[in-house]
């Protein structure tokens, strides 16, 4: 499949980004060796929505697998990949991506940094099993000499006021004026980088980054990601552009970006919120807004009468 010119190709206060309508595969042929210094997606998960054809698990592997050698072959020798997958169901039975894609990133030659999970709070309600409520990124790199800009990401020290107890260093504080490292749990909360539990909302009808996109990724997942593991100025890739938020992310970031899109409808979209972020009027979830907890007073969040109706009698039964 022939790729389609770019609809995307503007340079903005020197940052060069470009999204590409074709096939992924076709594409990442296209462009040169170690060109990235991350590559972030969340590629189609196989469940059949509008934008998938449904296939078995291991032909679906296979496929992406291809992808993968491609994507590896563009990712520089500094570079970080990062992952993010659900799991893929097939007559109820659950299937964890990110166990399998493990295998195929391993075998290639990757190391897996952290196993980073994404928790959100709403989403489909399981009937057979428990309704899920995370997904998880895999974030790898090439080598050992990888692009981690730690202070970029630094939290406030628990105890600052810590010292060394003995030692040549004893009465001198022992922490970092900087902050401290944060954990591989992140809970993100008032840009607390403190956990790896990553409590950010998913884009659903009130969020306000949504589209019509049936899968789209909240823009501060991804913005949590550029910070950390690429350079002002790097290069980075979203093979999977979807809506373009890595796209949006990575400008707003003033890094260099490439998306690339299969589906003309997501191009238009992510061309328009691209231009939408480029005048100030894009809708975009703050990367340090407190995650909402209802008060009880909010209509929605009280017990309907039924359900209490509902209660009183059982309670009666028994």
């Amino acid at each position: 499949m022939k790729a389609k010119e770019p609809l995307i190709n503007y340079i903005s206060q020197n940052i060069d980004y470009h999204i590409k309508n074709g096939d992924c595969l076709y594409v990442l042929r296209g462009i040169e060796d170690n060109k990235f210094d991350l590559i972030i997606t969340s590629p189609p998960y196989n469940v059949g929505k509008s934008y998938e054809t449904k296939t078995s698990i291991e032909n679906y592997l296979e496929t992406q697998e291809e992808i993968i050698i491609e994507l590896i072959r563009t990712l520089s020798d500094k570079g970080n990949l990062c992952w993010q997958v659900g799991n893929y169901i097939d007559k109820g039975e659950v299937f964890p991506l990110d166990i399998f894609y493990y295998q195929i990133f391993k075998k290639y030659g990757l190391k897996l940094r952290n196993r980073i999970i994404w928790h959100f709070g709403h989403g489909l309600h399981a009937s057979n099993r428990f309704s899920g409520r995370y997904e998880t990124i895999l974030w790898f790199s090439k080598t050992d000499k990888y692009i981690f800009n730690l202070d970029d990401v630094r939290v406030p020290s628990k105890y600052p006021g810590k010292r060394h107890f003995k030692g040549p260093k004893k009465g001198l504080p022992s922490g970092n004026p900087l902050g401290k490292n944060p954990s591989d749990i992140w809970k993100i909360v008032v840009r607390d980088w403190e956990a790896e539990l990553w409590d950010i909302p998913n884009v659903k009808s009130n969020h306000p980054e949504k589209t019509e996109h049936p899968c789209q990724y909240p823009i501060e997942l991804v913005e949590r990601c550029v910070l950390a593991l690429t350079n002002e100025n790097s290069w980075v890739l979203d093979p999977f552009a979807g809506v373009g938020s890595t796209i949006i992310a990575s400008i707003k970031n003033n890094r260099n970006v490439i998306g690339i899109e299969k589906d003309e409808n997501f191009c238009n979209i992510a061309r328009k919120r691209i231009n939408d972020f480029n005048n100030g009027n894009l809708n975009i979830r703050p990367i340090n807004k407190p995650i909402h907890v209802p008060n009880g007073k909010e209509k929605v969040s009280q017990v309907p009468l039924e359900w209490k109706e509902f209660e009183f009698t059982n309670n009666k039964k028994t």
